[in-house]
């Protein structure tokens, strides 16, 4: 069973920037690829972005490229998703994801999930 649990959530203002953490108990953690998705309330949960086993390859959702960056630090068995000029609509609960694949894209199916950690942006 592999655990993911978020942090980093929290209240911000509109403009300012989070960095999310997620981070796995499982040994092999190198052997997933992992996405972010957020869900707002009301909404159905969408893809945020993706990054592939070794970190080579990354997806973006088009309403966060050139805002949001994810990253991972598989000797941390963690992956960052750093969110800058950050906008009211960011506000959602954000979670990750995992998959053993090399690859995770945006229409990729996911074997694990976390809880999710709350991301609120004031106007």
């Amino acid at each position: 069973q592999v655990q993911l649990v978020e942090s980093g959530g929290g209240l911000v203002q509109a403009g300012g920037s989070l960095r999310l953490a997620c981070t796995s108990s499982v040994r092999t953690f190198s052997s997933y690829s992992m996405g972010w998705f957020r869900q707002a309330p009301g909404n159905e949960r969408e893809f945020v972005a993706s990054i592939s086993r070794n970190g080579g390859r990354t997806y973006y959702a088009d309403s966060v490229k050139g805002r949001f960056s994810i990253s991972r630090d598989n000797a941390q068995n963690t992956v960052y998703l750093q969110m800058n000029s950050l906008k009211p609509e960011d506000t959602a609960l954000y979670s990750c994801a995992g998959r053993a694949d090399r690859w995770a894209t945006p229409t990729s199916n996911y074997n694990y999930w976390g809880q999710g950690t709350q991301v609120t942006v004031s106007s």
